[in-house]
C-alpha cells in the first residue's frame, strides 16, 4: 500500500512538471505609437499604449531635454489605463518614450518622437524594421506644396529625388540603419530621424498538427505508463505465497507421486515373492 500511495505521489508530481512546461509562456511587453510614425507637426495628438497579457501594471515613461523619466498623467499626457495621450504636442516633447512596470523591474522597447516647429516633416516608422522587409519613407509639408518632388538624406548624404515625395528602399539591411531627414524646395527640412532595422527572427518548421497532437498525447500519457511499470517492478505478487489454490495443487500432486512410488514397490516386492515360490 505504501509502494503504491508513493507511485501516485510521483506521477501526480511528473504530470504537474509536464504541464508546467505545455502551458507556460513568457510575457512580452509592447509599445504601440498612434499614428505609427516619428515626426509630428506640433499642434499634432499621439496616443501611446503599453501591450501586455499579464497581470502586471505599466507606466509610460520619457526622457526630454527638460526632464528626465517623468510619468505620464503627472508631468505629462493623460494616462488612460496603461495608454497615454497628448492631445497638443509642442516642440519640447521631443524625447524618448518607453513602457515601465510599476514595479521598476521591467521595460519595453524605446522610441524616439519628434515634434517640429517648421512646415516639414519625415514620415518614418517608430519602431525598427525587420531585416528584409520594405522601408517607405514620405516627406510631408504642412501646406501642400504645387511640387511635391523631395530630396532624401541619409547620415547627411544625398540618396536621390523623388518627384512624388515617397521613397522605398526594397530588402533593407543592418546596413540601411542611420539618420534620415527630406527637403522640399521652398518649404524646408524636416528633423533627423534614426531608423533602426531588426534582425530577422530565426524560425523552425512547426510539425504537421496530427503528428503533434500525437506527440502531445504521448507527452501527456508518459508519465502514467512510466509509474505503472515503476510500481509493477518495485511491488512483485508472489503467487505462490498469497494464492492457497496453488499451494493445494502442489500438496495433491505430492501425494500422487508419493502413491506411485508406494505402488511401485509393492509390485517389486510381489514379483520377487512369486519368483522365489
Amino acid at each position: 500500500m505504501s509502494c503504491s500511495c508513493r507511485m501516485e505521489g510521483t506521477s501526480v508530481q511528473m504530470l504537474l512538471a509536464l504541464s508546467s512546461l505545455l502551458c507556460c509562456t513568457t510575457n512580452q511587453i509592447g509599445l504601440t505609437v498612434s499614428p505609427s510614425r516619428s515626426q509630428f507637426f506640433r499642434g499634432e495628438s499621439v496616443t501611446l499604449k503599453c501591450e501586455d497579457h499579464s497581470s502586471a501594471g505599466w507606466t509610460l515613461r520619457r526622457n526630454t531635454t527638460e526632464e528626465t523619466r517623468t510619468l505620464c498623467g503627472s508631468e505629462w499626457g493623460s494616462a488612460d489605463g496603461s495608454s497615454c495621450r497628448i492631445s497638443y504636442l509642442l516642440p519640447s516633447d521631443s524625447g524618448v518614450y518607453w513602457c515601465e512596470s510599476r514595479g521598476g523591474g521591467a521595460s519595453s522597447i524605446s522610441v524616439n518622437i519628434s515634434v517640429s516647429g517648421g512646415s516639414v516633416i519625415l514620415q518614418s516608422p517608430v519602431l525598427p524594421v525587420m531585416e528584409g522587409h520594405d522601408l517607405t519613407l514620405s516627406c510631408q509639408s504642412q501646406t501642400p506644396p504645387s511640387k511635391p518632388s523631395a530630396a532624401f538624406y541619409k547620415d547627411g548624404s544625398l540618396i536621390r529625388t523623388e518627384p512624388t515625395g515617397h521613397m522605398t528602399l526594397q530588402h533593407v539591411s543592418r546596413s540601411d540603419e542611420g539618420l534620415y531627414k527630406c527637403h522640399i524646395s521652398a518649404h524646408g527640412e524636416s528633423p533627423s530621424s534614426w531608423i533602426s532595422v531588426s534582425e530577422r527572427p530565426r524560425t523552425t518548421e512547426a510539425p504537421p498538427p496530427a503528428l503533434f497532437r500525437v506527440l502531445l498525447h504521448l507527452l501527456v500519457i508518459s508519465p502514467f505508463f512510466i509509474s505503472t511499470l515503476l510500481l509493477v517492478s518495485l511491488c512483485p505478487q508472489r503467487a505462490s505465497a498469497s494464492d492457497p489454490s496453488v499451494s493445494m495443487v502442489m500438496t495433491q500432486h505430492s501425494h500422487a507421486e508419493q502413491g506411485l512410488a508406494d505402488d511401485h514397490d509393492d509390485i517389486i516386492t510381489s514379483g520377487t515373492t512369486e519368483h522365489q515360490f
